[in-house]
């Protein structure tokens, strides 16, 4: 029921920027690349702030996390090297170990975590801990690629470290869906794709982006194999599975793998990436907006209790903190 829900609201907003960004007062700004790279990531994180709500619907009655990676690996994986038949690039041999890393940072242990701790938590908990990404990232760039660091931005570690731990601690005490195992589940999907993206990152300035995300893939699916393919092939009871189950799973794979990857990286071409970052700012917003519409409108009250002032103080210390970090250093 979760996802019937969601997939309305989700229409609703596409019809509404469908009808506003195609009419013939704004058609002709279309034209304009950044516009469309904004368009891109707020729809990026408005799919990433559903996800949320509709994979935690079918975890884990349906289907157990870590064959819902395993699904989500397959799938994403199989559309990626279907791209990357067309791109004729090959791979030197010395960066195959970084690439498993990535793979294994990326796509794997990442993936774990992530829906581990979202079967536990608070779909608004995964959303505000998820901001954190920008800070963990910069943090990891100062021990691993000797990043500069100025006073402001050490303000902004932690400023923004004293949100993100605050909502984790906070899991231990809060009702409703919260869960202190859980969010600490969702940090380490922030750890390790942090990790991820400062290992990648050199990468990308030598490959294509989806010859880097095919192997990361593939990689990924190897590193899985051990921990999920148990529980996809022989504990998975895909005779259970509903409409719902099957449109849940494919929303994961399709719209929060696969085109998420892509309008980011169309993003990045586009506008700096601060500006990207900056937009993992909307997934509390949308989730918020997310559990009003669910409950005002569907009558569906599963996520009311967890919104409260705490989790937004929570939120708002993490953004003003990441704020800080990216801020540009103004030249004297």
């Amino acid at each position: 029921m979760v996802f019937s829900n969601i997939s309305k609201i989700i229409d609703l907003f596409l019809m509404i920027s469908i009808e506003k960004l195609f009419s013939k007062t704004n058609f002709k700004s279309l034209q304009n690349n950044i516009i469309r790279a904004h368009f891109a990531l707020l729809a990026t994180h408005v799919i990433y702030a559903a996800n949320n709500f509709i994979a935690k619907g079918i975890m884990p009655e349906k289907v157990n996390p870590n064959a819902l990676v395993m699904l989500r690996v397959i799938g994403a994986g199989l559309l990626f090297w279907g791209i990357k038949f067309f791109i004729k690039e090959r791979v030197a041999k010395k960066d195959l170990f970084k690439l498993a890393l990535c793979g294994l940072f990326g796509a794997s242990l990442n993936q774990l975590s992530f829906f581990h701790g979202l079967s536990l938590t608070s779909p608004i908990d995964t959303s505000i801990i998820m901001t954190s990404a920008p800070a963990v990232v910069f943090i990891l760039s100062i021990l691993f690629l000797k990043e500069q660091v100025s006073n402001r931005k050490i303000l902004g570690i932690s400023i923004g470290g004293l949100g993100a731990i605050g909502l984790v601690l906070y899991g231990q005490v809060a009702e409703g869906n919260s869960s202190f195992l859980g969010n600490i589940f969702v940090f380490l999907n922030v750890l390790f794709y942090s990790f991820y993206q400062v290992i990648a990152k050199p990468l990308m300035r030598k490959y294509h982006f989806i010859t880097i995300i095919s192997w990361v893939f593939l990689f990924g699916f190897v590193f899985l194999i051990p921990f999920a393919l148990k529980d996809l092939v022989l504990t998975t009871n895909f005779e259970a599975f509903t409409t719902d189950t099957y449109l849940a799973i494919s929303f994961v794979i399709f719209f929060t793998t696969f085109c998420n990857f892509l309008f980011n990286i169309y993003a990045l071409k586009q506008v700096s990436a601060p500006v990207v970052a900056s937009y993992t700012y909307a997934q509390p917003a949308v989730s918020f907006i997310i559990v009003l519409i669910l409950s005002f409108i569907f009558h569906n009250n599963t996520y009311n209790e967890d919104i409260n002032w705490i989790k937004i103080t929570c939120c708002f210390l993490i953004i003003i903190g990441v704020y800080l970090i990216s801020k540009k250093q103004k030249k004297t």
